[in-house]
């Protein structure tokens, strides 16, 4: 049986990220809802690497003969105590719109200068092979939060993350240039080396 990559999300917008980076893998990669996992994965750790590793090993419970890997991610306000951080995803309401969330943190900096709006992206990548090892990685883009919405490429908090250096939101930029800046991408590249070393010593 050829094996996959199982991703532990539904979120259609991380799948398309997922699947550039991934693709020269030569492996399918599927969502856990196509691979027919619809279970509710409650997150209670006190980390992303905690979060990332209990959903990666529920669905690895389930898909046995699958590698599996799951994120966790938000953004850090270092101003707001680090706020939303692991409960970026829930904050204000979980089924509250981005829009609704990125207006409310806009209007807690309201006024606050450019040098303490300083903010990160974070992503935890968790894969658990079918021998049950685990790997873990953690990953960061650093920025500052905007004074405005801006910008309709990305999703979630990227409208109010502004890149210093290249001028502009993570949601203005190109998807090829956020995947190779970003907090996901570079996580994502971190464990896809580890998933390569793992293949090429199950093959020796």
């Amino acid at each position: 049986m050829k094996r996959r990559i199982v991703f532990a999300t539904g979120n259609e917008n991380k799948m398309k990220e997922i699947r550039m980076i991934l693709a020269d893998l030569g492996m399918e990669i599927v969502s856990m809802r196509e691979a027919g996992v619809d279970e509710e994965i409650v997150e209670d750790g006190m980390s992303f690497e905690e979060n990332a590793e209990i959903k990666a090993r529920a669905v690895s419970r389930v898909l046995v003969n699958d590698i599996v890997l799951a994120d966790d991610s938000g953004l850090e306000i270092d101003y707001l105590d680090k706020a939303p951080g692991i409960y970026s995803a829930r904050f204000a309401g979980e089924d509250t719109s981005y829009d609704i969330k990125n207006r409310i943190l806009l209007d807690r900096l309201e006024g606050i200068p450019d040098d303490e709006r300083t903010a990160r992206f974070v992503c935890a990548v968790a894969a658990v092979f079918p021998d049950g090892t685990t790997s873990v990685v953690r990953e960061t883009i650093e920025g500052q939060i905007g004074h405005e919405i801006v910008g309709a490429n990305g999703f979630g908090y990227d409208p109010i993350f502004y890149v210093p250096e290249f001028g502009c939101t993570t949601a203005e930029m190109t998807p090829e240039q956020k995947n190779k800046l970003s907090h996901r991408g570079k996580a994502l590249r971190a464990i896809k080396i580890l998933l390569e070393e793992k293949l090429n010593e199950e093959e020796a």
